[in-house]
Formats: structure tokens, sequence, C-alpha cells
């Protein structure tokens, strides 16, 4: 009984490293849509969302794991690592819909910057799914799932309001 138990807490928090991975990956696909949507042509810009994330995902894990196994003087085995890695993987992924939505804008004859628009939108839409499907899990229902959901929705909407406001009163 207690391996099972052992077994459905490791299950879960494995769902819940991967969802926080795409939340965070959503994020900082956001983050360079908004700062890079303006000065990338969309190819560019799209490589660099790829890039930032994989960046972003490696730097993140190589932290994660040096710093949980230096406390016991050992570095972690190769199939932690590649366990780690696969975990995470979603901080990538997150930014496939975000670029779907951005190449297409782009290839239906949208503007570079339009269509970096509606990559970040898209990214934003993705960030309040990923907030309401996490409430879900944690089985939340009524105002507490509305609040998690609002949350999300206000993180992208003030992503769109920086940008917007950097664009136009400091650039």
């Amino acid at each position: 009984m207690a391996r099972a138990s052992r077994d459905t807490a490791t299950r879960e928090s494995g769902s819940g490293r991967r969802r926080a991975s795409g939340i965070y990956g959503a994020i900082v696909a956001a983050a360079v849509l908004t700062a890079a949507g303006e000065a990338l042509s969309t190819a560019a810009l799209a490589v660099a969302v790829v890039a930032t994330l994989l960046v972003y995902w490696l730097a993140e894990e190589y932290a994660v794991l040096l710093g949980q196994h230096a406390e016991a003087g050992k570095l972690p085995s190769a199939g932690r690592i590649r366990a780690e890695l696969a975990a995470t993987w979603p901080m990538v992924t997150a930014s496939y819909g975000p670029l779907v939505a951005l190449l297409l804008a782009w290839l239906a004859g949208a503007s570079p910057v339009t269509a970096a628009n509606v990559g970040l939108v898209a990214a934003v839409l993705l960030l309040v799914f990923h907030a309401w499907s996490a409430g879900m899990a944690a089985r939340l229902r009524g105002v507490p799932l509305i609040a998690v959901t609002t949350v999300a929705a206000l993180l992208g909407v003030l992503m769109v309001v920086l940008k917007n406001f950097v664009l136009l009163h400091l650039h």
C-alpha cells in the first residue's frame, strides 16, 4: 500500500512539474513575442522563441539538477538527468501553439507585427488554459477556479499593456 501511495505521489508531482513547465514556457514565449515582435522578421522571431526556450529549459534543468545533488555531494545519474529533462520538456513545447498562430497569421498575409501580436494572444490564451487546467486538477470550483484563471489572464494582459506602453511611450 505504501508503494502504491508513493507511486501515485510521484506521478502527480511529475504531472505538476510538467504543468509548471508548460506555464513557464507560455510565459517565456509571450515575453519573447512581446520583446522582439517589433524588431525581427517573422521567421527570425519564431527561431528566437524556440532558441530562447531551449536555453531557458537547459539552464533551469542544469540549476535544478546541480542544486538538488550538490547537497548530497554527488552528481545526478544519466537516468535521472534524462527523466528530469523529459518531465520539463513542456517548457519548450508550450511555444508550439503560439508559433503556429504566428506563422499562420503571417502566411495569411498579416504583417510581421500583427503576426507577432496573434502569437502573443495565442500565448496568453495558452497561459489561461494552463491556469484553468491546473485549477481543475487541484479540484477547484467556483470562485477559486475563476480567481486562478483570472490571475493568469491578468498576467497576459499585463504583458500586452507593457508591450504597448514600451513601444508607444519609451521607444
